[in-house]
Order: C-alpha cells, then structure tokens, then sequence
C-alpha cells in the first residue's frame, strides 16, 4: 500500500528516522530525571532541620500528594495522544481545541481540589497513620500545596500539548524552569528563611505558577498568531465524547498500576521488616529506570498518534520499530549500570548493614526490570498516542490478574525472589499483551 493511498485529505506523511526518535526521547528524559533531584533536594532541606517528624511528614505528604495528582494524569498522557493526531492531520485548529479543552477541565479540577484539601487531608491523615507529629507536619505539606493544583494541572495540559507536537525542547525548558525554580525556593524558603516543610509547599505552589505563566505565555502568543477558533468547536460533542471515554481508561489504567505497586510493598511487609526495607531501596532502581524508558515512550506516543493523524502505516511502523531499538539498547545500558554499580548506590541509600546485605542478594532482581519493563512502557506510549484507551485498561487489568495469581503461587515457594519475579510477570505481560493485539488495531486503524 503507497503511502498516498494511506494518507487522508490534509494529512501530512512523515518519515521517522532515529534523529527524530532521539529528538523526543532524550530532552524528555533529561526532563523526567530533574524530578527525582526535587526529592532529593527537597529531602536535604528538611533533613539538616535534624526533625524526624519533620522528615516523615514530608515523606508521607509527598505519596498522599502523587496518589491524588496520578487520577489527573490523564491531562497530560491524552492531550499528548489526541494533539498528535491532530498534528498529524495538519487540523491545527483542533490542536488549539484539544488544549483547551484540557485546559478547562485543568483548572476546574484544580479548584475543586483546592477546596476539598481539608478532606485530604484527613484522608490522608487516616490512611498514613503516622505519629501525632508527623501528621500535623504532613497536614501543613498537603494544605499548602494543595493550592497550587489550578497551576500543576494547568502544567499536565501544557506539556501534553507541547509534546503533541513533538516539541520536547520546549517541554525539557518547561520542566526545567519548573524544577530549578521549585528547588532554588524550597532551600531559600524552607531552609534560609526557616520555614521547614510550609517554605518546601511553597515553593512548589510559586514555581508551579510560574511554570504555568511562562507555559500560557508562549501558547497564547503562538495561538494569537493563528485564526480564530470557530464558533462552537470547544462544544464539539464528538470530541468531548472522545476525551472524556480517553480519560475515564487512563485514569483507571493508572489507579490499578498503583495498586500493584502498592501490593508489592505490602507482600513484601509481610515477608519481614527487613526485607521490606531492602525492597523499598531496591525499588529505586526500577523507579529510576522508568525515568530513561519514560523518553522513549514519550517519543512512541507522539510519532504513533501522530502518524495515526496522517493514516501513514510505514511511519507508524518505523516509530514502534525504533523506539523498541532504543528503548531496549538503553535499558541493557541502565541495567548493566545497576548491576556493576549497584552496591555502591544502595550504601548512598541505607547505612544498615542488614540491609544492604539483602538489597545485595536481590540486586539483579531490581536492576533487570529495566528490561522487562521496556516493552510495557513503550506500548503505553504507543496505544496513548494512538487514543487505543480501551485496551490499555483492558490490558492492563488483564496484566493485573496474572500479578495477582503470580503472586499466589510464587511468593509461598520462593519467598522474597518470587515477589520480584511476579512483578517481572507483570511487566512483561504488559508489555506482550499490547504487542500482541497491536497488528489487529493498526490494520483497523490503517485500512479504514
């Protein structure tokens, strides 16, 4: 089939080499590897404040926080799938209306969570359980940065689109001026001005604003550049329909990835407290390699949805194809790091002898999840990009249901082994599952 043949009305054909692959990925990597450093930063200024409660309360504010930001993830992972479709059909006015479409439900979501931070905050409060202290320092976190969610979900919108359009230096500036400025505040306000884990809150309610401001600048000068959007195109009831089934998968694709995180670290408290706090360091690792996959998989979903926006097969095929070359090459990369340097990281993490003895023993369990990840990561891009929502949930879910009865049988045989061996069985079959029906919705996609 020629590429004419596969190209509709206005859509443009593109080839994808590994120039344009790299152009993606690697900004966005550099992106995505500034966030862990905010937590590392952010942990440093509480730390040399020398409270433990201090310490525990941010720690807790910060899971409560990303438990209730990952249900809007969707803001960002969507817009990038449905902007890129629209790039590659070369419809720029529904560019512009894939935004703000996000951008309305942003901050309408931002308000309400505004509000509703006092019941966050017990929420949280129940669920930590933590000592009296702690709550109070983790209830200070969560009110406070609590305002700044009009701002971060504005954020989510901003960078899905600017990735929709493949244009992750923009996106990597973004992230960039967002962290570092985020960072510069949080030392000279919680740490310079003494105000602890309020100056740390803060600071990520001013560098979220500024963020915000400086993303909503260039979108409303470039957008001011172009005509006017017509009359009752954000009321699109075709697209509203669209979004909202796109966002109702995702969102619940995230929530069940959460709870298998959440049933690992809970299976391996039941194996003992060692071995509990040898997994949540080893877990790091898997964590941190997620940080390089996550360029790769950025990159699957733009050029996939876009390639889906201009019905062009080879080039959808040529961006499955190089994103898995790349994503495999640098996760064999990552994971022979982990593997020769690996000790030496968790001695940074832990100073417990016992630990890092078991973290040790269980060492390329971690560190070869980078591999086994690789092609569950890059099939999310790829089906977000391709707005195939349903089947990643489906999938998902499905991925969920083996963990769950991996869980069953290998950890009462293997113990602690078996527990990383379910999570290998749950990323792999991620991965394979999306991979084996992904013919079935190109040539569907493709051919109609």
């Amino acid at each position: 089939m020629t590429a004419i043949r596969e190209t509709s009305a206005g859509a443009r054909p593109f080839e994808v080499s590994n120039r344009l692959v790299l152009s993606i990925a690697l900004p966005m990597m550099l992106a995505y590897l500034t966030t862990p450093l905010l937590g590392i930063v952010d942990t440093a200024v509480i730390g040399r404040l020398g409270d433990a409660a201090l310490l525990g309360g941010l720690a807790a504010g910060a899971i409560i926080f990303d438990l209730v930001f990952a249900t809007f993830n969707f803001l960002r992972t969507g817009t990038t799938g449905l902007v890129a479709q629209a790039y590659g059909r070369g419809d720029a006015p529904e560019e512009q209306a894939v935004f703000w479409r996000a951008l309305i439900v942003a901050v309408g979501a931002g308000v309400l969570l505004v509000a509703a931070a006092p019941l966050v905050v017990l929420g949280g409060a129940r669920f930590m359980a933590a000592e009296p202290a702690v709550t109070e320092a983790m209830a200070t976190y969560v009110s406070i940065r609590l305002v700044s969610a009009p701002f971060a979900l504005t954020n989510y919108a901003i960078l899905g689109y600017v990735l929709g359009r493949g244009e992750a230096g923009l996106g990597l500036g973004l992230q960039l001026a967002l962290n570092v400025v985020n960072m510069a505040l949080s030392v000279a306000l919680g740490l310079w001005m003494g105000w602890g884990v309020a100056g740390v809150a803060w600071a990520t309610v001013a560098a979220e604003a500024f963020a915000a401001l400086v993303g909503m600048s260039i979108l409303v000068l470039r957008f001011r550049r172009l005509p006017p959007l017509a009359q009752g195109t954000l009321r699109n009831v075709a697209a509203l329909r669209t979004m909202f089934a796109l966002n109702r998968d995702i969102m619940i694709r995230s929530f069940v990835l959460l709870g298998a995180f959440a049933l690992f670290a809970r299976q391996g408290a039941q194996l003992g407290t060692l071995t509990l706090a040898a997994n949540a360091v080893l877990m790091n690792f898997f964590l941190l390699s997620g940080y390089f996959l996550d360029g790769f998989a950025t990159a699957a979903e733009q050029l996939a949805g876009r390639a889906v926006g201009a019905r062009h097969r080879p080039a959808f095929m040529a961006a499955v194809r190089l994103t898995a070359i790349w994503g495999f090459a640098v996760s064999a990369g990552v994971a022979l790091l982990f593997l020769v340097f690996g000790n030496g990281l968790v001695a940074l993490m832990t100073t417990s002898a016992d630990v890092r003895a078991m973290a040790a023993d269980y060492l390329p369990w971690a560190a070869l999840t980078a591999v086994s990840g690789v092609l569950a990561f890059q099939m999310d891009g790829v089906f977000m990009g391709s707005t195939w929502s349903r089947d990643l949930r489906n999938m998902m879910l499905a991925s969920f249901a083996l963990f769950i009865a991996a869980l069953v049988v290998l950890v009462p045989l293997l113990g602690n082994p078996g527990l990383w061996a379910s999570l290998h069985v749950f990323l792999i079959a991620r991965g394979l599952s999306l991979f084996a029906i992904m013919p079935v919705r190109a040539r569907a996609t493709f051919e109609n």
